[in-house]
């Protein structure tokens, strides 16, 4: 058994695990590489069908092949997708793009409170009718208390603080200083009634194990990640206005692998293109303990 195969069925395991211990379970998919592959292995875990709900919160700055993907993966793979916005802010124009608050305020509207209330049933959800091919108001308002996120801790500083099972309050609030000890594999999910808890089945995965896996395990994913012939390519999938591409050659598999290898990206930041990260003091703690992704 190599290092992908244990970081897999590590993976595999806390994914069962979720599943057994939480009755009010989602998967969060953001369409990027990471959360990808955690849906690719959800895949593997229930031998082929994904037996939890995925959502996806759309901001409607998203980059359009994002979305394109999206449905197209919804549609192919039989996906109980799931999105939801904020539609207040939207209609409000109180976003970043619309020059009505800054990327931090922005992020918070669109991203932390249109997941937090789309988790909450709160706000209207909007599901994928595989009949129809298009998405319809979802009836269903129950509140999702088990989410899983496709968190890596080397992607950023906040999510090196993660455990594999991580509660939040009943408001999505992360304590940062109150994580339960995760020793042997040996993991809590035994928490109070009403409390909000992220599951990490990506937790140890790097950058590169991410690449790896893709190409040994033949994923599909955005092409957006690969450059197109002007020499740039982006690492960090988000909102068009707010994430920049970084200077690559790369156009396959193999050849980002190389560049992770060859160390061309050792001092850059993966999200180094994400703008919100910038205004955050460089990484993403703030929104994160709001309920932020």
């Amino acid at each position: 058994m190599d290092h992908l195969d244990k970081l897999e069925a590590q993976s595999v395991y806390i994914l069962r695990e979720a599943y057994r211990e939480f009755k009010s379970l989602c998967m969060l998919w953001s369409i990027g590489k990471d959360s990808t592959v955690m849906l690719w292995l959800a895949r593997k875990a229930f031998f082929g069908h994904v037996p939890i709900p995925l959502v996806h919160v759309d901001t409607h700055y998203k980059i359009p092949e994002m979305i394109e993907y999206r449905d197209r993966l919804a549609l192919e793979w039989n996906l109980n997708m799931i999105y939801g916005e904020n539609r207040e802010a939207l209609d409000q124009k109180l976003t970043f793009p619309d020059g009505n608050t800054d990327r931090l305020t922005c992020c918070k509207y669109l991203k932390s409170e249109a997941l937090k209330h789309t988790l909450s049933g709160e706000w209207p959800r909007y599901r994928m009718d595989h009949e129809l091919k298009h998405y319809v108001q979802d009836e269903g308002k129950e509140p999702y208390t088990g989410v899983i996120a496709g968190v890596r801790a080397d992607e950023e500083g906040s999510r090196s603080k993660e455990r594999y099972f991580s509660p939040r309050d009943k408001d999505n609030v992360w304590d940062v200083g109150d994580q339960p000890p995760e020793f042997w594999n040996q993991f809590k999910t035994d928490f109070a009634p009403g409390t909000h808890v992220r599951i990490h089945p990506l937790l140890d995965w790097t950058e590169l194990n991410i690449w790896e896996y893709i190409e040994r395990e033949k994923i599909p994913v955005v092409s957006l990640y690969f450059n197109q012939g002007a020499g740039i390519r982006y690492r960090s999938l988000g909102c068009y206005p707010c994430t920049n591409p970084v200077e690559s050659e790369a156009r396959t598999l193999p050849e980002i692998i190389d560049e992770l290898k060859s160390g061309k990206f050792s001092n850059i930041a993966e999200r180094s293109g994400r703008a919100q990260d910038s205004e955050d003091g460089g990484g993403l703690e703030t929104l994160r303990r709001d309920g932020y992704m």
